[in-house]
């Protein structure tokens, strides 16, 4: 956190500029009561800063802030009067004031000081120096209690980016586990379509060749579309991106060979018939995926 030495570095405050302000006690004193009436005139007038006083004690804090009023032309400027400003910047948090309601209230305090002085001393350049040293110290307190409302925004952009890291993290470690698992079920299935395979040659040696040469076709087109969804998993582990075309392409080898195996029981044709229109549908669809994709890469 800034030190009450840094801030005043920062906004070239001098210690002529805590003598200027001390000068001022007096004449801050003496219209101390104006000052209160035209503040509470002003914080009563906006229905969202009368909403918040309404619910707080009113003598209580009128005292407070003549208390903050007069300690501006207290003459000390130390890290204890900082502490006094970063208390006041969080009551303002606690009592879920808008950090723009604290802006216009300082604001209305800047132009009944400016205004004040101007009234008050008649010589040009003293004029001139008494309004900057209250121009750096308003501004000072603004630096101070704006930080409260900072701290509170990171504290809530700290904590919601926390949560929201965990769960990505989360979620990419769960989804890399289950497209791990992914890959070994269909490397277990592409073993029990290979021991499949090896069945269906078995039938050309014992002389059923039409069945053995069919089924085994059958076969080794899924046996090829799963080397296809390993590969293509494989990649989405690595980061690849997901292909669509070679799930709808595993479909279609899956019709071409019910195809198959449905011409060798002779199975009517209305069956085989439907079986054929469904693969001219996925076919249909496997061109326009195909297409849309070629047209989204050239884009």
């Amino acid at each position: 956190m800034i030190t009450m030495q840094e801030l005043r570095e920062h906004y070239r405050f001098t210690d002529g500029d805590a003598e200027l302000l001390l000068s001022l006690q007096s004449l801050a004193q003496e219209h101390l009561d104006s000052f209160s009436q035209e503040f509470y005139d002003y914080l009563y007038g906006l229905p969202d800063t009368a909403a918040i006083l309404n619910k707080c004690n009113r003598v209580h804090l009128r005292q407070m802030h003549n208390t903050w009023f007069l300690s501006l032309f207290s003459g000390i400027y130390d890290n204890h009067y900082l502490s006094h400003l970063v208390r006041i910047g969080h009551a303002h948090v606690r009592v879920g004031l808008n950090v723009h309601f604290v802006n216009a209230a300082m604001n209305q305090v800047r132009h009944f000081l400016l205004n004040l002085i101007d009234g008050s001393y008649h010589d040009r350049e003293q004029r001139r120096l008494l309004r900057e040293a209250v121009e750096k110290m308003l501004d000072m307190n603004l630096d101070v209690m704006g930080s409260s409302y900072r701290e509170e925004e990171m504290k809530k952009v700290f904590l919601s980016r926390r949560v929201e890291s965990y769960l990505i993290t989360a979620t990419e470690r769960f989804t890399f586990g289950l497209n791990l698992i992914l890959v070994l079920a269909l490397a277990g299935l592409s073993i029990s379509v290979v021991c499949l395979f090896v069945w269906d040659i078995g039938h050309i040696f014992q002389g059923n060749i039409e069945k053995g040469i069919l089924s085994a076709l059958g076969e080794l087109l899924i046996l090829w579309m799963m080397i296809e969804l390993m590969d293509n998993e494989i990649k989405n582990l690595k980061g690849g991106k997901f292909n669509i075309l070679i799930f709808i392409g595993v479909i279609i080898v899956a019709i071409i060979r019910e195809i198959l195996i449905s011409t060798l029981r002779h199975d009517d044709l209305t069956t085989q018939g439907f079986l054929a229109g469904t693969l001219l549908i996925l076919g249909i669809v496997y061109y326009l995926v195909s297409l849309a994709q070629k047209n989204m890469t050239k884009g």
